[in-house]
């Protein structure tokens, strides 16, 4: 679907979803420093206790943009795709406000902080490190692994996520669990959107 052809169809659904993100995502910075003022509980994670910590934090951002970058270039292909993931990633934002308000972790003992290179440019210089439960870099990557359509890049984004994931646990960044659960929370979120998608379609073919 060409742009043109996207937008005469798409249009108010394409701006709503990007005004809703931009609002959705003014609440989640809120949100994170309510999170990282609040008491939280330190988990005994018998994976981390194994190895001790190790800065990797160009070689996660790198993995990172890397796949942002390569997913908008084909989303400026593909329209409908940039509409799914944007929606998506709505709903994954949410998803973990409501997970990290029920959790309420303390960072990893011996955490190595991951401070984002492009972020601090533009930032304030405060690094977050109470956003645990579940992972947002992991669970992302995985959501672009399930919403990409070609299959080469499905495999470099889930390899792009199984390394970022592994990374953060090396970096004691986050706790297993929080790695762990990051693609549920990804695929629940995809799969929530498209049920909306066929929903929405069978809605207008049956007024049709």
């Amino acid at each position: 679907m060409s742009w043109k052809e996207f937008l005469s169809k798409k249009k108010i659904e394409f701006i709503a979803t990007i005004l809703i993100l931009i609002v959705i995502l003014l609440l989640f910075t809120n949100f994170l420093q309510y999170i990282e003022i609040s008491k939280g509980t330190t988990l005994q994670d018998p994976v981390l206790n194994i190895f001790s910590p190790v800065d990797l934090t160009w070689f996660t951002f790198s993995m990172i943009y890397i796949s942002l970058i390569t997913a908008m270039i084909r989303f400026l292909i593909r329209p409908e795709l940039l509409l799914l993931a944007l929606q998506s990633y709505a709903l994954l934002i949410i998803f973990r406000m409501i997970a990290m308000f029920t959790t309420h972790f303390d960072p990893p003992e011996g955490l190595i902080l991951l401070n984002d290179p492009f972020v601090q440019l533009f930032g304030n210089g405060e690094i977050l490190t109470k956003d645990l439960f579940f992972s947002g870099h992991t669970a992302t990557l995985f959501l672009l692994f399930l919403i990409i359509d070609k299959n080469y890049l499905k495999y470099i984004f889930v390899i792009c996520a199984s390394l970022v994931g592994v990374a953060l646990l090396i970096q004691h960044v986050h706790y297993t669990i929080d790695v762990i659960a990051a693609p549920f929370f990804a695929y629940s979120s995809y799969r929530l959107i498209i049920i909306l998608h066929k929903n929405a379609q069978k809605k207008d073919n049956d007024e049709k």
